[in-house]
């Protein structure tokens, strides 16, 4: 299932793919069994009182870089932020929180900036 998924942010971060197109494929996947019902006024993600625009239009950026080469680059919408953390490699739980938190929280800009270190090694974590 997580190859699927995986494939399901991918096309969602390029754009192929909107997050309302993404939501019944990802329940289905999650939930193993049929799509839930998600009618027009239940948008997938985090819930804002209606008109409030909370959130809308933004992603989460993660980048992570190892020896000087960037190795994840991936940008999803803030309705799959949380999944998005938890599917990347290495992500410690006390970022997906933070992730968690920021989104939660209405949060721009950045949630985890770890500059490159001697080894190349780099993470950022930002909401755009």
């Amino acid at each position: 299932m997580g190859d699927e998924l995986t494939t399901i942010l991918r096309l969602v971060s390029e754009g192929t793919l909107t997050a309302e197109e993404a939501a019944p494929i990802i329940a289905a996947l999650t939930h193993g069994g049929a799509p839930r019902s998600l009618g027009p006024s239940s948008p997938p993600g985090p819930t804002t009182p209606p008109g409030s625009g909370k959130g809308r239009g933004r992603r989460i950026r993660i980048q992570i870089s190892e020896r000087g080469r960037r190795v994840i680059d991936v940008r999803v919408p803030l309705a799959f932020a949380a999944m998005a953390a938890r599917m990347v490699p290495g992500i410690p739980d006390s970022y997906a929180a933070m992730i968690k938190e920021a989104v939660e929280t209405d949060t721009v800009g950045p949630i985890i900036d770890l500059t490159e270190d001697e080894d190349g090694d780099a993470v950022l974590i930002t909401v755009e």
